[in-house]
């Protein structure tokens, strides 16, 4: 008994023999189960957030969508009563001659000021590039107590700049010798009307863009520009070459965001003529507003919401399909 114990201890580790596998012993399925947990968790932590984003966003737009097919005057809407009126509404508003004539108003007020507030944001990111630190540390502070303004008190500001009778600018116009101005009504007609609106729109947008584009800017390795200012590259072609391939997904990003926030401007336009004078600065959302709170008709109001949410939504779809162009051109 004890030779057979001592062979028994004296064997080497390596004819010992195998350990059970995993499958034996028990041990796979709780680490299975573990690994299964482990790759649900992050599913599990977003879900809270993501059922309160579907809330709040998604249910408003499908309230909107079913509201649409429904007859929801203000009777109806006191009464409780629901009368579906399938696509009537839709046939109202796009029958309407004015909301043709309202839509083209938009869209072309739209690209406008989007092109307007985006180049003059391109043009102060590049200036501050070059400018000393303390007269672009002026220049963001200006642009921030800019950005900071209360929409309302910057439309009052401007309401009292063009003033017909005491406006800043017809009297300085005037002391510059345009005796013209004296007077002068801004808001005579649509044109000029909305071109006070876009006006007061760019100078509210060209500081995010400025920042945006001037953080892409500064990300711009200094190698570049200076290999391109041996090669004797001037700066127009600098910025073809180096500039211009760095920041053009970046400049795609804001024009789009520019283009949403753009395209669906009320305040601005309500708080300086309740798109007027004669409905001729009335833009989509304004006649939205005219359509569901002055006139009572729900309904009407908000097919034309679903209308200009097919309108954001193909905006939507070229700037993806622009965007994923331009990422497959980088690879």
């Amino acid at each position: 008994m004890t030779a057979v114990k001592t062979t028994e201890a004296a064997a080497p580790a390596g004819d010992l023999p195998p350990a059970l596998p995993p499958a034996v012993t028990g041990g796979a399925p709780g680490r299975r189960r573990a690994g299964a947990f482990d790759r649900a968790l992050p599913y599990l932590l977003l879900a809270p957030a993501l059922i309160a984003i579907l809330w709040l966003i998604g249910w408003p737009v499908v309230s909107v969508f079913v509201t649409s097919f429904r007859q929801l005057n203000l009777g109806e809407l006191v009464r409780g009563e629901i009368v579906w009126t399938g696509l009537d509404n839709y046939v109202t508003v796009l029958r309407d001659e004015r909301f043709w004539t309202v839509s083209l108003r938009t869209v072309v007020f739209t690209v406008a000021v989007v092109g307007a507030s985006v180049g003059m944001g391109l043009l102060i990111a590049l200036l501050m590039r070059v400018l000393t630190p303390w007269v672009r540390i002026a220049l963001q502070i200006a642009m921030l107590c800019a950005w900071a303004m209360p929409i309302l008190a910057s439309t009052t500001v401007y309401q009292w700049m063009f003033d017909q009778n005491y406006g800043i600018l017809n009297k300085t116009l005037v002391q510059l010798g345009f005796d013209s101005f004296a007077g002068y009504s801004w808001f005579s007609s649509g044109t000029s009307t909305l071109s006070v609106v876009g006006l007061l729109i760019v100078w509210q947008a060209i500081p995010f863009l400025a920042f945006s584009l001037y953080a892409g800017l500064v990300g711009i390795p200094r190698d570049l520009y200076e290999a391109a200012g041996i090669d004797g590259a001037t700066g127009w072609q600098t910025f073809r070459a180096v500039t211009w391939p760095e920041i053009r997904s970046l400049l795609m990003m804001v024009t789009f965001l520019s283009t949403l926030w753009d395209f669906k401007v009320f305040a601005q336009i309500w708080v300086f003529r309740e798109g007027g004078p004669s409905g001729e600065s009335t833009t989509l959302p304004v006649l939205q507003y005219l359509e569901g709170i002055a006139k009572s008709h729900f309904g009407v109001a908000a097919a034309i919401s679903v209308l200009m949410m097919v309108i954001l939504g193909l905006i939507t779809f070229q700037y993806l399909r622009k965007l994923l162009q331009t990422e497959e051109g980088k690879i």
